[in-house]
């Protein structure tokens, strides 16, 4: 007798706990379920063009990082003069121009030297 009831139990509970338990909970999208990998095929042609490219555009980052860290001595430079020629308690115009000129520039240089 007490096996026909755990045989009952069994058999009522067994659907239960083989089905999930939630459909949104446990459903994985098939996308998620097999993932491939995004298989690229390039030509060596267009490879060796993007290298180029690349090379060209690091080229040119340096080309501009030396030209603007140029500038920003220079700019230095002269800020430096205006201030030895200018008194303890005078500033001109010029000066301040310089000084944010030169931040300016030094805030560019920083945000190239960032940029890959």
């Amino acid at each position: 007798m007490a096996c026909i009831r755990l045989l009952g139990t069994v058999t009522l509970l067994l659907p239960l706990l083989l089905s999930p338990a939630s459909d949104s909970a446990q459903r994985i999208p098939p996308s998620a379920q097999n993932p491939r990998p995004a298989i690229s095929i390039e030509r060596p042609d267009e490879v060796q063009m993007q290298r180029k490219l690349q090379k060209q555009r690091l080229a040119k980052r340096a080309e501009d990082m030396k030209r603007d860290s140029q500038k920003l001595f220079d700019l230095a430079t002269e800020l430096k003069n205006y201030v030895d020629k200018s008194g303890e308690n005078i500033l001109s115009m010029d000066v301040i121009r310089k000084a944010e000129e030169m931040e300016k520039l030094a805030r560019q240089v920083k945000n190239n030297m960032r940029a890959q």
